[in-house]
């Protein structure tokens, strides 16, 4: 892998017409970003701070965690380049444009870089991340909006700010916490889905971040939850959380399925974790009847299942894909009451947090996850 180290480079990327804003005294006219430059090049590069039009908001990052989407699109090549990628974000507002009425400079917020129009078929359905509006991104540090999260300063703009994109944070909320909302949002969004209920078993596969979120918030339910992982690092973060049914994934899962729920099998699994091969052991893990949700399969590719077991099994095959705006005040609480409660305290996720300068290093480690790395995150 090709991730270069940091370069100093004015790169002239905002052509958007500057309008009149209140505060941004103090703002400087550039600032530094990681910048994605091609295929697994990325370079921490000196770019120009974003100008904030009417409605637009001006946030200085403080913390911006590195998501694997953000490492797919560096590593696969399905974004054109230079883009600035992150879009787990949460900072204080520098600036507002000429109409913003609800923040105003100093205010503590996080950002969420998709919100659905709230209109189309997709969002009356409340499928929101097939709507099109959605699909565009509406925070930008540079270039072609990706999130721009791996920079000092984002643009937010004015769709996102009117929609309820940008989110004002208690005074109690570490910005570190704020940060993990959109993943909490997307997790939040997958249990809701399941509709689990206090007797079912449910299993999950893979305890990085994500699927220690999932396996939280799925234990709030009432459910008996099982997670599954190679590392016995995880499964020592994942107990901090208490989940205390934990299966070494080198051994039988299918087996210990089983064998937690009378020979049945697991009523639900949900695969946290971005490999195919998984599918058919969730598949074979769960009971008839049962359902298999992709929470991490975002690669188009042809993978392996038995039909059967969907058909004469009656076992559902479902996926679960971003945030939903339908359940974001509820996953909002969850973030903040689960702070102050010590029951849902995703700092304690956090394993490595990494200077802008070392971002490039920082994108290095979250791309080879070693044992005892879990969330790693860019604090500008």
């Amino acid at each position: 892998m090709r991730i270069l180290q940091p370069v100093e480079n004015v790169t002239e990327a905002n052509t958007a017409v500057k309008h009149t804003t209140s505060g941004g005294e103090g703002v400087p006219s550039t600032m530094q970003a990681a910048v994605y430059r091609a295929v697994d090049d990325v370079r921490v590069e000196t770019v120009e701070v974003p100008q904030i039009g009417p409605g637009e908001v001006l946030v200085k990052i403080h913390t911006c965690g590195i998501c694997g989407t953000d490492l797919k699109k560096i590593h696969s090549g399905s974004h054109a380049a230079p883009r600035i990628f992150g879009h787990e974000m949460a900072g204080t507002v520098a600036a507002v444009g000429e109409g913003v009425t609800s923040f105003k400079v100093g205010d503590r917020v996080m950002a969420f870089h998709h919100i659905p129009c709230g209109e189309c078929f997709y969002c009356r359905k409340k499928t929101f991340a097939q709507c099109e509006t959605y699909k565009k991104v509406g925070c930008t540090a540079a270039f072609t909006p990706a999130g721009g999260g791996f920079a000092e300063y984002i643009r937010v703009m004015d769709w996102i700010v009117e929609k309820g994109g940008l989110v004002h944070l208690p005074d109690d909320i570490p910005f570190e916490q704020a940060s993990f909302i959109e993943p909490v949002n997307t997790t939040y969004k997958a249990i809701d889905l399941l509709n689990l209920e206090p007797d079912d078993t449910v299993l999950v596969i893979g305890q990085g971040p994500i699927g220690i979120m999932l396996a939280a918030l799925a234990k709030r339910t009432g459910a008996t939850v099982l997670t599954s992982d190679l590392y016995p690092e995880r499964h020592a973060v994942a107990a901090q959380f208490g989940l205390n049914h934990p299966i070494d994934a080198p051994t039988d899962v299918v087996a210990q399925c089983k064998a937690a729920t009378e020979g049945r099998g697991a009523d639900v699994a949900l695969v946290a974790v971005a490999a195919d091969k998984l599918i058919q052991q969730a598949m074979d893990a769960i009971r008839p009847g049962g359902r298999v949700c992709l929470f991490a399969s975002t690669q188009h590719a042809t993978a392996p299942f038995d039909p059967a077991a969907v058909c004469m099994d009656e076992k559902t095959l479902m996926g679960s894909y971003s945030s939903s705006v339908a359940i974001q005040d509820e996953a909002i609480q969850a973030v903040f009451d689960g702070y102050r409660d010590g029951t849902f305290d995703l700092t304690k996720l956090i394993s490595h947090r990494f200077a802008l300068k070392d971002a490039v290093e920082a994108i290095h480690l979250a791309s080879n996850p070693q044992p005892d790395s879990m969330k790693i995150v860019i604090q500008p």
